[in-house]
């Protein structure tokens, strides 16, 4: 699975790295994020695309899962 590290990142930032990653990767992608605008906004982005995406907490930040 492929994983984008947003780290360090502010919104919308992680929102456009996201949306560029899931047009070559249509089966899903894993997004790390320690912002907590970044930790609403990309989920919110994937299930508006059309994908389901939980989030994990993981060290400082969070995982998002994405799948199609």
């Amino acid at each position: 699975m492929v994983e984008i590290d947003c780290r360090g990142l502010s919104c919308p930032e992680p929102v456009i790295r996201t949306k560029k990653a899931l047009k070559d990767n249509a089966d899903g992608l894993d997004v790390i994020v320690d912002d907590r605008a970044a930790r609403e906004n990309v989920p919110r982005y994937a299930e508006a695309a059309g994908f389901k995406a939980s989030v994990q907490e993981e060290g400082d930040g969070w995982r998002v899962k994405i799948r199609k």
